[in-house]
């Protein structure tokens, strides 16, 4: 059963670390919107632009963090941080974020994704591949404080994908194994800095409990008609 967003409430309001991560998140978010001209002037590249059209089927599943600029939001994850993503009516996506904290402890938040007002999903092509995403509780997901979620590369066989947003200020490198090789980590350094990422601060994440098995992605079932 989903939490409502009354009990999403209580639960923020009874764990205060989570809570202060949610609003350093909301904080980001308000400061990127407050300096745009101070971001663009930090840009080094060409405008960043999402890939013309995402496999939204293909898509779906288990990604695994293996690089990232660090950022405040995430900083209480040490490693194993991996996103699972399933497809919801719509054309919204659940997103299932976990990381292991320094204590060991696995931490888990649930959030939503959905296409931005510049990008629609026909024929299951998300066009261009440009998401906006929210770990807001439920009640609060009606404030504009959405991030930017643009996929902007894909291997051919879609073994990773490099994820950021128009400033170029958040980075992740997804795989759909816990490791990259060093070919693939060569490459994608490459485009990036093709693409005015700064490679100061690329850091490499670990993935210390690696599955028996590659995720596969997860579609949901399309909803039937009523009758």
């Amino acid at each position: 059963m989903k939490p409502t967003s009354a009990g999403t409430a209580r639960s923020l309001m009874a764990n205060p670390a989570k809570l202060t991560r949610v609003l350093l998140f909301i904080a980001s978010l308000n400061l990127s919107m407050a300096v745009p001209v101070l971001a663009q002037d930090q840009d080094a590249g060409p405008p960043m632009t999402a890939l013309p059209s995402l496999n939204v089927p293909a898509y779906m599943g288990t990604w695994y963090q293996v690089a990232w600029f660090p950022n405040r939001f995430q900083q209480q994850c040490v490693s194993d941080t991996r996103a699972t993503y399933r497809a919801l009516p719509a054309d919204e996506i659940e997103v299932t974020n976990q990381c292991r904290n320094a204590d060991g402890s696995i931490e888990t938040v649930v959030g939503l994704a959905r296409p931005t007002h510049d990008a629609s999903v026909r024929d299951q092509q998300l066009e261009p591949a440009k998401l906006e995403v929210s770990f807001m509780p439920r009640f609060l997901r009606w404030l504009p404080l959405w991030g930017n979620y643009w996929v902007i590369d894909l291997a051919a066989d879609g073994r990773y994908a490099l994820v950021s947003e128009p400033k170029r200020q958040y980075l992740w490198v997804l795989s759909r194994s816990p490791t990259l090789s060093d070919e693939d980590q060569s490459a994608i350094r490459s485009r990036l800095q093709s693409l005015g990422f700064d490679l100061s601060r690329w850091q490499l994440h670990s993935q210390t409990h690696p599955p028996t098995h590659s995720p596969a992605p997860h579609v949901a079932p399309a909803p039937t008609a009523p009758r």
